[in-house]
């Protein structure tokens, strides 16, 4: 669950409000164990949720850098290039002909 959370500081455009709910949601989901939780927890893990990311948005409008941003477009292709070479095939293919 939580390899979906990403970094969201320092990037061009801002990390948008929907972004941080979405990792403060995961962050969440792996500390209760909940994926979606019982109706007896949601209240409770709804305001889980809406804690951290108000934590998680204070975090980010709070940190200082001297680092150029992130272009988010640059960032998903190297993303996509990690994923590529992490799932590729350890071995070839040998065809039956």
């Amino acid at each position: 669950m939580c390899r979906n959370i990403k970094t969201l500081f320092n990037f061009e455009p801002p990390a948008t409000d929907d972004e941080v709910r979405a990792a403060s949601l995961q962050f969440v989901r792996k500390l209760s164990g909940f994926t979606a939780p019982s109706k007896a927890n949601q209240a409770a893990f709804d305001r889980a949720v809406a804690e951290v990311a108000a934590s998680a948005r204070m975090l980010i409008e709070s940190l200082v850098t001297t680092a150029d941003p992130r272009d988010r477009e640059i960032e998903a292709v190297r993303a996509k290039a990690r994923s590529a070479a992490r799932f590729a095939a350890p071995y070839k293919v040998i065809s039956p002909d």
